[in-house]
């Protein structure tokens, strides 16, 4: 068992902290998420039952990881910095307002339906095929574009109420 998680490790770690590193903006966090990552697949690998792939699976875990550490940083009443410092350059201004853009579209991702959430971000974050979230769905790659489709149609009409496009 130990053996299979080193090359688990080995094989999907580099996508692994790409993936997170887009969620999160922070390399240090998305190192973090990225250990927590495999520690809870290590810990729970009885549960994943091969309905999607490997790579699916952990990129769903670290996904949900992520979501808790917004939520913990929200119920903190934390400001934006304590998320983590963000890698792009610029005043500390552009910083916390790209910070806080980033923050409010994530949490209007997090409103939308099922499956309509999942779909996106597997499709934007994970960089998954839209044959691939059909698998992890069992629809058909037609559903899954369609359903990618409306997801983004819907998160943009969102993003139009919010003022942020």
């Amino acid at each position: 068992m130990k053996q299979e998680f080193h090359e688990i490790y080995e094989k999907y770690s580099s996508d692994l902290y790409t993936f997170i590193l887009r969620l999160c903006g922070n390399e240090q966090l998305a190192k973090d998420i990225l250990q927590d990552t495999m520690l809870k697949a290590m810990t729970s690998a009885d549960s994943f039952q091969g309905s999607c792939s490997v790579r699916t699976w952990l990129c769903t875990i670290a996904k949900n990881l992520w979501y808790d550490h917004l939520k913990k940083a929200e119920s903190r009443n934390s400001s934006a910095e304590s998320i983590g410092e963000t890698a792009a350059q610029g005043s500390l201004e552009e910083c916390f307002a790209d910070r806080e853009t980033a923050l409010r579209i994530h949490h209007l991702l997090h409103d939308l339906e099922e499956p309509y959430r999942e779909v996106f971000t597997l499709r934007v974050f994970a960089e998954l095929k839209f044959a691939d979230i059909a698998k992890v769905f069992g629809k058909s790659e037609n559903w899954a574009g369609v359903t990618y489709y409306r997801a983004k149609q819907k998160l943009l009409q969102l993003l139009k109420k919010e003022g942020l496009l």
